[in-house]
């Protein structure tokens, strides 16, 4: 894959496993709080999985009307080292994590195309983790603070029913972690591997009477596979839950992420990347990108069931994020009097409620289920900028204060008008407000505080025949909008201040589905869809990790989902995804080299993504276990000129080990071969790098090896 280059590789700590004794000591004193760890087995197949997400209540995916999937904790912690959710939800059709081997800017994810444009973090797509959401109110959320080990299921929707989470709901992505279990276990594992990485987690939960606890931490070290990335990571996550006889239940999670230090290698080339895939870009290197981030949460949910049919619930939560980031912008573009330098640093602090109330009824001979709610949140940061001299901060640049708050109610309505026949009918009002005060005015830099609201309600509609047990038909539509965020306003192309001329993207979705499961042992699932959007925010320029945005016009999203899994006999199991998506700009734009035609594609969206798997797993407890998956990727295009693009690839990734039971000890021993054939791909893309730095290549063939044990009590 090419030499590394001159530039050295910073190594966060001369011993890695140093960073694990911390940890492995919290664990020892809990003294008996099941354990998550590569012992345990993921399930057979996903058949008879419930989700929540559609219909915000309990209801198998079978016969949720709607295009989601559910992928248990087992099956994502078995499907690699654990060291992102990339590693698994490939198995999601519709939905794309690209891991771009730089922790500096955490995975892309997309849904049906929403996403796709985001050079850092999640944008278009709502994330909530325990009903607690990891989106801002401007649309912009974290998937890194995550805990992979405590999570129990990952719901992926997509489709209208997703527009009524709110601002920026191209889809929902909801992680439920676990909750504390009998008997009670406690748990360790620890993963090292390729490019100087290595993973440790500790793991332990127990119940007893109506009182249950689970916690999880994990520390992460890697020097990384290309030059200037390596980083440090360390996770806690807890949970305890409390079951009152009144028929009220109480849960209190709380998290801690650090990132002491994660190196940014930026972009490459296509010459650069021809030349030396591994090697950093020049400009991160003599800037000294990096990234460093704190973040504390904690939040209460309280569920009250008034009598069989009704029921009361309420969340509050609130949370601290602090953020340290040095770009690879050159001193010479940091000097103009508006320039707001090359050092961002953040303190954030967010907060919300939520209450929720459903009810099931019957008027005459039909039966009714309905639920209504109203989710209030707020968002406050004071942003800081100031000059990167090779790394080392400089005068102050930029001095602010911006606050973004939501008050948002929904209602929704499922009405059941035969045996055979379902009704939804949901709306979703919502207003979002941005204010800045700018306290950094100096002579050639004005006062750019200011205000902007915006505001929607939107409506969505389905109807679902359950046409047979094994059978069931929908279709749905409905309307959505996404804001700009914070990160998206903050700079215009021309001029100081934020970017307010920017204008709420609004979406029209519209698709149809049918799941089919043919055997007691096999489900398909089928989706068609048809997204039409107006005022799409894209990316205008980005250079050093600066981006500005405009709106661009109509764009469409037309695309073809497929997923399948099938049991093949006691110790086999096949799954398969596909997605096809046609995503392009209906509108032309723009002049000179960076026109957009009409027909061009939305870059960062590949046309096609496919996972195929074959797993064997004689037994759950104890013996040899094996899986071989084939990940496949298509045309990413880098900007929306259609300048160029990465070609499609395909990789094989193979997993064995082996699992012991001895009296109340679990043991596992895992090997992971990624990339299996040594392929050399680019996973990502930076979508209108000025420089033309789009690309983010991936690594060839690496492996992770894992061992862990468990105890039961």
């Amino acid at each position: 894959m090419g030499s590394d280059t001159g530039a050295p590789r910073r190594r966060l700590s001369s011993v890695p496993v140093n960073r694990l004794i911390p940890i492995f000591g919290t664990a020892l004193a809990l003294a008996a709080m099941p354990a998550a760890t590569a012992a345990e087995a993921p399930a057979p197949a996903a058949l008879d999985d419930v989700v929540v997400s559609a219909s915000r209540s309990a209801q198998r995916a079978f016969d949720a009307p709607a295009s989601i999937q559910s992928v248990d904790g087992a099956t994502l912690r078995a499907s690699g080292p654990g060291l992102g959710l990339a590693e698994s939800m490939a198995r999601v059709p519709g939905l794309v994590v690209l891991d771009r081997q730089n922790q500096a800017q955490d995975l892309q994810l997309s849904i049906r195309g929403f996403g796709a444009r985001s050079t850092f973090g999640i944008r278009g797509v709502r994330v909530l983790v325990d009903g607690i959401p990891a989106t801002m109110p401007d649309g912009q959320g974290q998937l890194s603070t995550v805990v992979l080990p405590a999570i129990e299921r990952v719901e992926v929707l997509r489709g209208p029913l997703a527009q009524l989470y709110g601002n920026a709901a191209g889809g929902v992505l909801q992680v439920f972690t676990r909750e504390g279990a009998s008997p009670a276990r406690l748990g360790a594992e620890l993963y090292g591997g390729s490019w100087g990485t290595v993973r440790g987690a500790v793991s332990g939960s127990a119940r007893s009477g109506t009182f249950a606890g689970r916690v999880d931490a994990t520390t992460f070290e890697t020097d990384g596979w290309r030059a200037h990335s390596a980083a440090s990571r360390r996770q806690q996550d807890a949970r305890l839950t409390w079951e009152a006889p009144t028929g009220t239940r109480v849960g209190l999670v709380a998290n801690a992420f650090e990132l002491p230090l994660a190196l940014d290698p930026g972009g490459l080339t296509r010459a650069q990347v021809a030349a030396d895939p591994r090697q950093a870009a020049p400009a991160a290197l003599a800037q000294d990108a990096r990234k460093s981030v704190a973040q504390q949460q904690a939040g209460l949910t309280v569920e009250h069931r008034v009598d069989a049919d009704t029921r009361l619930s309420a969340r509050v939560y609130g949370g601290r994020r602090d953020l340290d980031n040095a770009l690879s912008v050159p001193l010479s573009a940091q000097l103009s009097p508006t320039s707001s330098g090359g050092i961002v640093e953040l303190d954030r602090r967010y907060s919300g409620l939520g209450l929720q109330w459903s009810q099931r009824l019957r008027l005459g001979g039909a039966a009714f289920e309905f639920v209504a709610g109203v989710e209030l949140d707020t968002m406050t940061e004071d942003r800081r900028g100031y000059i990167n001299a090779a790394g080392v901060r400089g005068a102050l640049k930029r001095d602010e204060t911006n606050t973004v708050s939501n008050r948002d109610w929904y209602a929704q309505l499922a009405w059941h008008l035969a045996p055979s026949w379902t009704a939804t009918l949901g709306v979703r009002s919502s207003r979002v407000r941005f204010d800045t005060a700018d306290r950094f005015v100096v002579p050639g830099n004005p006062d750019d505080s200011g205000r902007a609201d915006y505001d929607a309600t939107n409506p969505v509609a389905g109807l679902a025949w359950h046409a047979s047990d094994t059978l069931n038909v929908y279709a749905n539509l409905g309307r959505g909008f996404e804001t700009p965020t914070f990160a998206e306003l903050a700079y215009r192309s021309v001029g100081t201040g934020l970017n307010y001329g920017l204008n709420a993207a609004r979406s029209r979705h519209a698709e149809i589905g049918a799941k089919w499961q043919p055997t007691p042992d096999g489900r398909l699932d089928l989706a068609v869809f048809d997204i039409r959007t107006d005022d799409e925010i894209v990316v205008a320029t980005n250079a050093g990790g600066r981006s500005t945005f405009r709106n661009g016009g109509r764009t469409q999203r037309r695309g073809v989902e497929l997923a399948w899994v099938q049991r093949l006999g006691p110790a086999w199991r096949a799954q398969l995804a596909l997605t096809a998506l046609e995503a392009t700009f209906v509108d032309g734009f723009g002049s000179g080299a960076s026109a957009v035609a009409a027909g061009n594609r939305l870059p960062g969206a590949p046309d096609r993504r496919a996972f195929a798997e074959l797993a064997w797993q004689p037994s759950a407890l104890r013996g040899p276990f094996a899986a071989a998956a084939v990940v496949h990727g298509g045309r990413l295009y880098v900007d929306d000129a259609n300048t160029d693009s990465t070609p499609a690839w395909t990789v094989l990734n193979l997993r064995a080990g082996l699992r012991q039971q001895l009296g109340p000890w679990r043991f596992s021993q895992v090997v992971h071969l990624e990339n299996a054939t040594g392929r050399s791909y680019i996973g990502s893309v930076i979508v209108n790098e000025a420089n033309q730095r789009f690309f983010e290549p991936s690594p060839g063939r690496s492996w992770y090896a894992g061992v862990s044990a468990a105890y039961v009590f």
